[in-house]
């Protein structure tokens, strides 16, 4: 009996045709699967359609939907799952699946850069190479979220659009992508499975707000998304994870008041690390008890601060714990 694979389509530009108004998601997940033949050759393919939405406009409830989708194909006995996904956004709801499931099959997700009806459209490449990497014996039975993309595979905790339109959009920084998928086989470069840790949460109703630091910000942004109601911030500092003193005070002064603030850094590549004093340097800033984002950017630890608050609460510890 061949590998079975379970393609979950989302929508996306892999989905998308031109139409009044510019391009739209509106092919669905089996109209993809129809136009890779060669699919049939590795797997036997069952379609699931979740969405038909364009990644700018991704919201939590069908990535949750998408997870649960996932989750089931895998009790339904699916070898692997593969999850049709716009680009813009791909890499925050593939980190989101990382950390919100925990499954012995690999979840991989792709797209493209260019819509069907283009010339050297990449979907049915970047889709051949995701159901490889699907049923590759290297990753059945491990687990972990990935992105394939231009005959690559990344690690969803590392992965990220690295450019807007180019076919080779995605990248791994400070980490090489796991695997390459040539013509002669799968080149593993660095063991597989997930580098996160799973959080007992799969849908969360938390609102988690970025503020960034730049010369001259000040403390008003962070000041109304907490007076708005925001249940936790994620401060993008510079550098090894620093802020102006104006934000460095206002957030040092809600952390030590057991409001949860993560540090990360606007930089692509490495981690925070406290070196700088100052109201706004990061040796203060964990003094005064801001959580280190580590090597996460903005966007992926406001999704881990959202599903871990909403499966430990305001526990502050906990809250900590977590992300060290």
């Amino acid at each position: 009996m061949p590998p079975q694979v379970t393609v979950l389509s989302t929508g996306g530009t892999i989905a998308s045709t031109d139409g009044e108004g510019g391009a739209t998601p509106s092919k669905r997940g089996a109209a993809l699967v129809d136009a890779v033949p060669e699919l049939g050759e590795y797997a036997e393919v069952e379609v699931r359609d979740v969405a038909l939405r364009p990644s700018f406009d991704m919201d939590f409830e069908t990535v949750a939907a998408t997870a649960h989708a996932a989750r089931d194909a895998a009790v339904d006995g699916a070898d692997g799952v593969v999850v049709t996904h716009g680009t813009d956004t791909m890499e925050e709801s593939a980190y989101y699946l990382d950390l919100a499931l925990d499954l012995d099959v690999p979840v991989v997700f792709t797209g493209a850069q260019r819509r069907p009806n283009e010339v050297s459209a990449d979907g049915p490449s970047n889709l051949l190479t995701a159901v490889r990497a699907a049923v590759d014996e290297s990753f059945t039975g491990r687990g972990g979220v990935y992105v394939a993309f231009d005959e690559q595979l990344h690690a969803a905790r590392d992965a990220t659009k690295i450019h807007t339109s180019d076919l080779d959009a995605f990248a791994s920084p400070d980490a090489s992508p796991v695997a390459r998928f040539t013509r002669e086989g799968t080149r593993l470069l660095r063991k597989p499975g997930s580098r996160s840790a799973s959080v007992d949460a799969i849908e969360s109703s938390k609102d988690v707000a970025v503020v960034q630091s730049y010369i001259g910000a000040d403390d008003r942004q962070l000041r109304s998304v907490v007076e708005a109601g925001a249940d936790g911030v994620v401060l993008e500092g510079t550098g090894l994870g620093n802020a102006t003193n104006a934000l460095g005070e206002a957030a040092g002064s809600l952390a030590e008041d057991g409001y949860p603030v993560v540090v990360t850094t606007r930089c692509q590549g490495g981690a925070v690390a406290p070196v700088y004093g100052s109201p706004g340097g990061g040796e203060t800033l964990r003094d005064r008890r801001v959580i280190d984002g580590s090597d996460l950017p903005a966007h992926k630890a406001r999704i881990k601060l959202m599903l871990v608050l909403e499966s430990v609460g305001d526990d502050l510890a906990a809250i900590r714990a977590a992300f060290e």
